[in-house]
């Protein structure tokens, strides 16, 4: 066994913490006799103490700190020792208010020794959750904050035993207080053949304790506005795989390092009016609870706007001006002196259309999108991956810049895809390396999208310190069978051949159930054209996941749900269609507007059906 000579405490005459004797009183520090020890004992403690305030709390990580402080203790301190800390504070909350009684669950965190292993059956084993007796020494050090001092335990022969699986014969209950609250408790114990704890001990062992408890009290704090900051970027993500017409989607989202703040990136799919989709992958600069915040403002801003069925580039510009709005530039200064808030972003927004498979891209500082051509014949040579060529605009919130966007057209089987920085870029990688690599894992794209995603994330070669999203988007587009698509003159006969249209249609899908209700509802649509409108009629039905129908014409205002009085003739024709449709809107075409519905297919549909005469006669109550 190994034997300590000397294990002496220095001279400091304050020290945070109390210490009890062995009679079980407790005395504080500036009780304890201030005479100085031998100087060799000064020394050692001097150089606890340094080595203490130099390797403890460098990594914000609440198990790491506790480890680094063993590896202080022992065997320069003491010959084994052990760290618990409250369920609490692993979680980075504070501790319960009935954590102080000193019974509350605490999880051993960490465990040294220089004289055995610690594997008596006894011992609790490392990473357990467990509980003091209320009556036990080490539970009174946690409820009075006080440093107890804890007697060996005998056998019948009176021979000192110990769970720990050696002869120990001094040990120090030390509890950990940060400011005003006590998170843990360390155990510094001696074995057989080293020196006795003696007061001077106690006051060192209650130092090294209080400079641990600060840095484990600062970890836990950083632990806990990482964790609430990824909790919020999470929550903003949209969930599993969405769906999307025309588009087979699958997505990633990596947090960084936890030694790392979380960042900003995010990614989102949203469905358009005509079975369009929206796909958008962003990056907010900065990292913390202030970027994840700024990202579910500007998420929040980019689906408000796809609403609107904008532009790409025009999506952009009025992001640009939200980003503004929320912060000025990162050199501008407030009216009272002090540099103002910063709030910029990287973002690209794309909509693709599955009718004409084109893709219509905006770029506002972001990294290009990835575009994979299909691979034409089994055995050929695998299609070359391309960044497509995006203006690249500058990031949101710089201003004074306008956006340009561009229209490209993707065969089927084409793989296009989004991501943020972090995949291609780190502190040990260039951008144009990881470009490289990350194209290298798209070569083979002719696999199910969820392993492309599985190897993308397995060849690239970054730290991990960003966080890193990933969308992936393989183009199938709307089958001609898929579409109706008619131009009707703007005349009175043109209602009665839109219901004609429909209803041939419908039955050449096998949708007959939804025959009545599309055929009153198209009614309503083109005589709004005919009343409001101008120039030609177009009819256009769609099917996919559901049936979209839209009516197209020359007119530039946009219809308006009203509600109609009972005396009222008429303004009862989208009070029908919001009644009767799943969804229902308008949008701004090139030459006009395009006024639709949506109906869920049957076997989709819910429970609840509206009879369509039913309908019309509550809307009607004249008839």
């Amino acid at each position: 066994m190994a034997k300590t000579v000397c294990r002496g405490a220095d001279s400091c005459k304050t020290a945070p913490g109390r210490v009890s004797r062995d009679d079980g009183e407790g005395a504080a520090l500036s009780e304890i006799p201030a005479d100085a020890g031998k100087p060799d004992d000064v020394r050692r403690a001097l150089a606890l103490l340094n080595a203490a305030g130099a390797r403890m709390g460098n990594s914000l990580d609440l198990e790491r700190t506790a480890r680094e402080l063993l590896d202080i203790a022992v065997p320069q301190f003491c010959d084994l020792a052990s760290v618990d800390l409250y369920e609490e504070v692993l979680a980075g909350d504070d501790p319960h208010q009935g954590s102080g009684e000193g019974s509350a669950p605490l999880r051993r965190v960490a465990f040294a020794s220089a004289v055995g292993d610690g594997s008596d059956p006894d011992t609790v084993p490392l990473g357990s959750t467990h509980r003091y007796a209320f009556e036990s020494p080490c539970a009174a050090a946690l409820r009075t904050a006080r440093v107890k001092s804890l007697h060996p335990v005998e056998n019948r022969d009176g021979e000192a035993v110990s769970a720990f699986g050696i002869v120990v014969h001094s040990t120090l209950a030390v509890p950990m207080i940060a400011g005003e609250r006590v998170l843990g408790l360390v155990q510094f114990s001696r074995a057989k053949g080293s020196e006795r704890f003696g007061d001077r001990d106690a006051a060192l062992a209650a130092e090294l304790a209080a400079r641990a408890a600060v840095c484990i009290d600062n970890a836990r704090l950083y632990r806990r506005e990482h964790e609430r900051a990824l909790i919020l970027q999470r929550s903003l993500l949209p969930p599993g795989n969405p769906e999307a017409a025309g588009l087979d989607i699958a997505c990633r989202y990596r947090p960084g390092a936890a030694a790392t703040e979380v960042g900003g990136d995010w990614f989102d799919v949203i469905g358009l009016p005509g079975h369009r989709t929206a796909l958008v992958v962003g990056d907010v600069m900065g990292r913390g609870l202030r970027a994840a915040v700024a990202m579910g403002e500007l998420r929040t801003a980019v689906r408000t706007l796809a609403l609107l069925d904008l532009e790409p580039a025009e999506v952009l510009e009025a992001l640009d001006e939200i980003a503004r709005g929320l912060g000025d530039t990162r050199y501008s200064r407030r009216e009272d002196g002090d540099l103002a808030e910063v709030y910029l972003a990287t973002c690209v927004y794309a909509v693709y259309d599955p009718v004409s498979r084109r893709c219509t891209i905006a770029n506002a500082g972001h990294l290009p999108p990835v575009l994979v051509e299909p691979t034409r014949m089994p055995g050929a040579s695998p299609a070359p991956v391309l960044l497509a060529d995006v203006p690249k605009g500058v990031p949101l919130g710089v201003g004074g810049e306008p956006f340009e966007q561009i229209e490209i057209q993707l065969p089927d089987g084409a793989l296009l895809a989004l991501y943020t920085d972090g995949l291609v870029e780190s502190r040990h990688q260039s951008l144009d390396v990881g470009l490289e690599t990350f194209r290298s894992t798209l070569v083979d794209s002719n696999r199910p999208l969820e392993e492309v995603c599985d190897g993308v994330f397995a060849g690239i070669d970054v730290d991990g310190d960003d966080d890193m999203a990933l969308l992936l988007a393989r183009v199938h587009g709307l089958p001609g069978s898929a579409v109706g698509d008619w131009r009707l003159p703007a005349e009175p006969r043109s209602v009665a051949r839109a219901r004609e249209l429909a209803r041939a249609q419908l039955a050449e899908w096998d949708l007959g159930a939804l025959t009545d209700t599309t055929e009153l509802l198209v009614s309503e649509l083109v005589t709004n054209a005919l009343r409001y409108g101008a120039g030609t009629i177009r009819l256009r039905l769609l099917l996919d996941h559901c049936l979209v129908c839209e009516v197209w014409d020359s007119g530039q205002v946009q219809p308006r749900r009203r509600r109609a009085r009972d005396t009222d003739e008429g303004g009862r024709g989208l009070q029908l269609v919001e009644l009767l449709s799943a969804r229902w809107g308008s949008r701004r075409t090139p030459a006009g507007k395009a006024v639709w519905f949506e109906l869920k297919q049957p076997k989709t549909a819910t429970s609840r059906e509206v009879d369509p005469v039913q309908a019309l006669l509550d809307a009607y109550p004249a008839l």
